[in-house]
């Protein structure tokens, strides 16, 4: 298994309950693949750097979790498709 940090950023406007669903939905997809999150902040609404989708503010989450490729690429596929997300990195840590 690979060690990866995921950060994405969720539209301001979602209510908590829809944000917290997405959060659960993103860390299910690992785990559901035998993945472990070892961390998860949650790092609140933010000033984005600029504009991205007319939007100024997101909700930025950082997550850190032991995976295999196969579920990263399964997330990355599932955040391009997501409504409710501004932006996304999954970078793998060596």
């Amino acid at each position: 298994m690979r060690q990866y940090e995921v950060m994405y950023i969720l539209k301001p406007d979602l209510e908590d309950e829809e944000s917290t669903q997405l959060i659960e939905k993103f860390s299910k997809i690992i785990t559901d693949r035998d993945g472990e999150i070892t961390e998860l902040n949650r790092w609140g609404k933010r000033r984005l750097a600029y504009e991205i989708k007319d939007y100024r503010e997101g909700h930025y989450v950082v997550m850190k979790c032991r995976a295999e490729h196969a579920a990263a690429q399964e997330l990355d596929r599932v955040f391009r498709i997501t409504d409710g997300l501004l932006r996304h990195m999954i970078i793998r840590e060596d």
